[in-house]
């Protein structure tokens, strides 16, 4: 199938089928200009359509088959026909011939229009090209299942080689930066990192065993084993993280901690690494987020309509404090961060103190604490609220002084929004006395609190329904006597074989009524101010992770590690 006599345009062709306006594709036109990118990535980058729009609007228009390549089974002869550097320079993934012609490969290609591509296969399989459409990311996966492994052992044996030459201890400051790009260990790092983030990883885990490297990663909350190397492979490869991270290669006996850039198919990404010492070697944590991953719509953080319209009320307060509060890894930052992106607008002042940063955001002034210089949270603060500020957003409350400045700002006239690390809502009220500040000053200031996590969404493709049994129905708090079908993970290609594909926020959300506010001054305790939430309407987070079981998006042992202390 030759496309290149039409001289059809991506452009023209994604305006024709209505994904884009004119408007849109003469900013994007604007946008390529010198950035070397095709027109495409240019539209992705930009925000304005996603792969799958692309992909499906190709096979629409050019009468294209669109495929899902999770659950291809490949043969390996079609696998030996083309180098993997080839496919990644192409973004393109050869899987079968046409109905057993040899002469015919159907190759997957998020820009079937792109006749480079096809001759750079042509020529390497002598083969005729039959394009389908598949999204970037498909393939770049399709490619880290099937070449991955080779990759990495060439790139350990090349290594194992250069250690025998006596190589390795090549000066990095006088190696060119090619030769540095292309040395086995930093290709190592860098394809560890690669397929982190194509397998939407939130955390990589390199950890040293008696004998062997055990790599995991940690995919929606849970840890999954993804390699194993030798033990002789650690030093080098916690040396270049600790090199692209700039901490000391030479201390070996203290944690570090570090910083790395990277970017993995055109999406920046800012990693905190960790360095702990253990009985066996350095056991490495690296932590993912995409730049852009934190800033989102309100709508895209899985609020139901009635926790939405709970959330704007209280956004609307112009002066007080919301608290988000929950376990490390439950979203909070994502809240507060989507909450500033909502407040941030041309006429208020808006300062943070972070520790760290973890995203920047345009039009916001943001503080990063330094110890070392004396920059706590607390004299940041103090700082801060001669800086004329109308919201001041804090990293965490970590102590009495922190939260007793937080409380005089709300309520001198400041909307002051952060993070305390309590287990629900009614919890915080009291831990906020513990600290020392007085119960008629919280009643004062504090105008909403949301309690949160994260559950796994269970994947569409392979879950599996089933009768809930009594004792479900009693945990749930539904009738006993109705017949309840509830969801259980099963696994497959799409998912990994986990069961699970993304989460989702499950979200408790008090807001302080004048009658919450006479229990909390008289500080009747946890469950008096529990009790006045569930009257004034507050969903707990049980009941709120009951109705993603009971609609099928997440399975009951789920909810029971978000709710079982509740």
């Amino acid at each position: 199938m030759d496309f290149g006599r039409k001289k059809i345009r991506l452009g023209d062709l994604l305006v024709n089928s209505k994904v884009i306006t004119h408007n849109q594709l003469e900013m994007a036109l604007e946008a390529q200009k010198g950035s070397g990118k095709k027109l495409g990535e240019v539209l992705v980058d930009e925000g304005i359509v996603t792969e799958e729009d692309i992909a499906k609007a190709l096979s629409s228009q050019l009468g294209i088959e669109l495929v899902d390549l999770t659950n291809i089974t490949v043969d390996q002869d079609v696998l030996n026909m083309v180098p993997a550097s080839v496919l990644k320079k192409d973004k393109v993934f050869p899987f079968a011939y046409r109905d057993d012609n040899v002469n015919i490969i159907l190759v997957a290609m998020a820009d079937p229009l792109d006749m480079y591509a096809q001759d750079d296969i042509s020529i390497v399989t002598g083969c005729q090209v039959e394009p389908v459409v598949a999204t970037t990311r498909n393939i770049m996966l399709a490619i880290d299942k099937h070449y991955g492994q080779d990759e990495v052992d060439s790139a350990l044996e090349a290594y194992a080689k250069e250690k025998k030459l006596g190589n390795i201890g090549v000066d990095i400051d006088l190696a060119s930066q090619e030769e540095i790009n292309s040395s086995p260990i930093v290709m190592l790092v860098n394809d560890m990192i690669d397929k982190a983030v194509r397998q939407r990883s939130s955390d990589i885990h390199i950890e040293p065993m008696e004998r062997f490297v055990r790599v995991r990663y940690r995919i929606d909350g849970a840890l999954y084993e993804r390699a194993k190397y030798d033990i002789n492979y650690l030093n080098a490869m916690v040396a270049r993280i600790k090199i692209i991270g700039g901490m000391d290669i030479a201390e070996k006996r203290k944690p570090q901690d570090g910083r790395i850039t990277h970017m993995v198919d055109r999406v920046e990404y800012d990693i905190r690494v960790s360095i702990l010492p253990t009985v066996y070697g350095e056991k490495v944590v690296m932590r993912l987020t995409a730049k852009a991953a934190l800033t989102r719509e309100k709508s895209q953080l899985g609020l139901k309509p009635r926790e939405l319209k709970q959330f704007d009320e209280i956004l609307k307060n112009p002066h007080g404090i919301l608290l988000v509060t929950g376990p490390t890894g439950s979203g909070k930052s994502t809240t507060l961060y989507t909450a500033l992106s909502e407040l941030n607008t041309e006429d208020v002042n808006i300062i943070t103190v972070e520790d760290p940063v973890e995203a920047n955001i345009d039009g916001i002034n943001q503080v990063q604490t330094n110890v070392k210089a004396n920059l706590t949270f607390a004299t940041a603060l103090r700082s801060i609220l001669r800086q004329d500020p109308d919201i001041i957003m804090i990293g965490e409350i970590r102590d009495e002084e922190t939260a007793g400045i937080a409380v005089q700002a709300s309520i001198t006239g400041h909307f002051v929004v952060s993070t305390l690390h309590t287990n629900s809502t009614s919890s915080t009220i009291t831990r906020l006395e513990d600290m020392g500040i007085e119960s008629y000053l919280i009643a004062d200031s504090v105008v909403g609190i949301i309690a949160q996590r994260l559950v796994r969404r269970l994947c569409a493709s392979c879950k599996k329904g089933r009768k809930a049994t009594e004792d479900e129905k009693v945990f749930m708090e539904v009738p006993t006597q109705e017949d309840i079908t509830i969801y259980e993970p099963c696994g497959c290609p799409k998912c990994d074989n986990t069961g699970y594909k993304g989460r989702i926020g499950v979200y408790e959300i008090l807001k302080m009524t004048p009658k919450q506010k006479t229990i909390v001054s008289k500080r009747l305790g946890a469950d008096a101010i529990r009790e006045q939430a569930i009257l004034d309407g507050m969903r707990t987070l049980r009941q709120s992770a009951t109705e993603y079981v009971l609609d099928g998006t997440t399975s009951f042992d789920e909810m029971v590690k978000v709710s079982f202390e509740l």
